[in-house]
């Protein structure tokens, strides 16, 4: 698999904090971190906007997909609540993830704690072809 060079830039209030890593040889994400000065309380039901202190010059043709991680999902209820969050090409400003406290209880985010992970995936921008009708297929307009 060939790497494909992501140039980053940690901003002042996560330049402590370490890159994202690959947890695993296969692993298709990188987890992101938490980069909030103090503790931060998501209670049941809100949403927020969790600092990560990374700002990512994708090249042309790239994406960085934000997900949730499976873990927070299913022990806690916190989910990324634009999933998956996009990261354009041309976006230079910090990564912020918009996390949702699904559950019951109040979830704590602590400084450096793994909130969401980030795939990097090429994109496909498409040219319309506009028509009075479209081909038909077996299936047509069935679906909903």
């Amino acid at each position: 698999m060939t790497a494909v060079t992501v140039t980053v830039q940690r901003l002042p209030h996560g330049a402590d904090l370490p890159l994202p890593e690959y947890a695993t040889a296969g692993s298709a994400g990188l987890d992101l971190l938490a980069a909030n000065a103090d503790p931060m309380t998501l209670a049941p039901g809100a949403r927020m906007l969790v600092p990560t202190g990374l700002a990512i010059a994708l090249p042309r043709g790239y994406e960085a997909q934000v997900r949730p991680r499976s873990g927070l999902a299913l022990k806690n209820g916190i989910t990324v609540l634009n999933s998956p969050g996009t990261v354009d090409s041309d976006y230079r400003g910090e990564i912020g993830v918009i996390l949702a406290n699904l559950g019951s209880e109040p979830f704590a985010i602590s400084r450096g704690m793994r909130i969401a992970q980030m795939v990097v995936a090429p994109v496909t921008q498409i040219a319309w072809a506009e028509a009075d009708g479209l081909p038909d297929t077996a299936r047509g307009a069935g679906g909903y």
